[in-house]
């Protein structure tokens, strides 16, 4: 499959993508609300930031389980069962008369976020040939964070006519048709009678001892990918609140910085397909941390917009690169664990970040704690230099234990 010239994109528009924007509309519709619910049904402040954390939560430690569920079910049913469950947990929310069935309610739809994520990246490693991989990564980085940008408004839509619960609504409608889209994938060969019971004899253990080297040199770099794109949703909106910008104006700034992001997700992909993986990981991490270094030096609105357009400009690039990097060192037996192992290191990533900048800013001032969030962009990129290999992309059908020889092999460059 890796050698067919003439793969086309499209075909997965439906099963694979269509799933990740309604999904990604879904988040978007709902994550707004989260702590409004909260304070709607008596919790205080940070009653209703527990609540957003409990989102996290559930993804942080359903992580590896997901692995485990895809692996025995396959993508395409963990996928179906992942849209059902986070619309039941929607629906949960919705009609939920007290806190402990809100939270209840939010964890679930992180653990079912959890599911979807992982088996959605395992479907397109395996269906994608691997000159295309990148791109199709790319594109479903891309696709998800266009529905996360588009839920916020469909649900204020919704809101108005139906309040709080407008928003919900349009996360269970959502998850309801991403389910029915999802069920059209089809089966992949992997879950045949023989290569599952290989994929069953993989275990989390097993594959975290197999490739601990890889783990510990790429899958730190992505743990600091995670933590510096976590910080980075704060740290323009905390400045311009420094800054004594309005709330208008923050949205605005956030709003074209977000549309830019959204702009580069293909091309980024194809550059990684045709030239390789470090040619957009090290510029995207370089770009993002200088970027949020200087965050600080700007005083006004115009100033912090246009370094906020330049900070979207590194996300946008490195979109999919995580996944792509995951998806090139994943082996053929034990995929879904590995996978579950590594998006296990981005959640962890993207918990620390944020509580790195708060504490930094706790003990010095705000300024302080944005320069060492950029910190974690420029270490990135030293890791992923000394890491990544030029060529990325380990061939389909090849196992990267056994293609660890090759020159070309990401698994023979994080081994030498």
């Amino acid at each position: 499959m890796s050698g067919t010239p003439d793969f086309d994109l499209r075909r997965l528009a439906i099963p694979a993508y269509a799933p990740s924007l309604l999904f990604g509309l879904a988040e978007g519709a709902m994550l707004p609300v989260v702590p409004l619910s909260a304070r709607h049904l008596g919790g205080s402040v940070a009653t209703a930031a527990l609540m957003v954390t409990l989102l996290n939560v559930g993804s942080l430690l359903f992580n590896v389980p997901s692995s485990m569920i895809t692996a025995k079910y396959g993508e395409r049913h963990a996928i179906i069962g992942a849209s059902v469950i986070g619309a039941v947990a929607a629906a949960l929310c919705m009609v939920a008369n007290s806190l402990a069935v809100f939270g209840t309610g939010a964890f679930v739809m992180g653990i079912s976020g959890s599911v979807f994520m992982l088996a959605r990246q395992s479907y397109l490693t395996e269906a994608v040939p691997a000159a295309y991989r990148a791109r199709a990564l790319s594109t479903l980085g891309g696709v998800m964070r266009v529905g996360m940008f588009l839920g916020p408004f469909v649900g204020a839509g919704a809101m108005g006519v139906w309040h709080l619960h407008g928003a919900y609504a349009v996360c269970v409608v959502a998850l309801a048709i991403a389910g029915v889209a999802g069920g059209t994938l089809q089966d992949l060969p992997t879950h045949t009678a023989t290569n599952g019971a290989e994929s069953s004899a993989a275990t989390v253990r097993s594959v975290a001892r197999d490739y601990k080297r890889i783990f510990l040199t790429v899958g730190f770099g992505i743990l600091l990918v995670a933590m510096i794109r976590a910080t980075r949703q704060a740290v323009v909106p905390l400045w311009a609140e420094h800054l004594g910008l309005s709330a208008q104006a923050t949205s605005v700034i956030v709003g074209i910085a977000g549309g830019i992001d959204m702009l580069v997700f293909y091309p980024a992909g194809k550059v990684m397909d045709i030239f390789g993986r470090r040619w957009v990981t090290v510029p995207s991490m370089l770009i993002m941390g200088l970027s949020m270094m200087a965050i600080p030096l700007t005083h006004g609105a115009v100033l912090l917009c246009v370094v906020a357009c330049v900070l979207g400009f590194g996300n946008g690039i490195g979109s999919g690169m995580v996944m792509t990097l995951g998806a090139d060192y994943s082996p053929d037996v034990g995929r879904a664990q590995f996978l579950g192992i590594w998006r296990e290191l981005t959640d962890a990533g993207s918990s620390v970040g944020p509580a790195v900048l708060s504490a930094v800013t706790a003990a010095t001032a705000l300024a302080a704690g944005i320069v060492t969030s950029g910190a974690f962009g420029l270490l990135a990129a030293a890791v992923m230099w000394f890491s990544v290999p030029t060529k990325g992309g380990r061939r389909r059908g090849q196992d990267s234990k056994l293609s660890a020889a090759e020159g070309n092999s990401p698994d023979a460059t994080s081994r030498a």
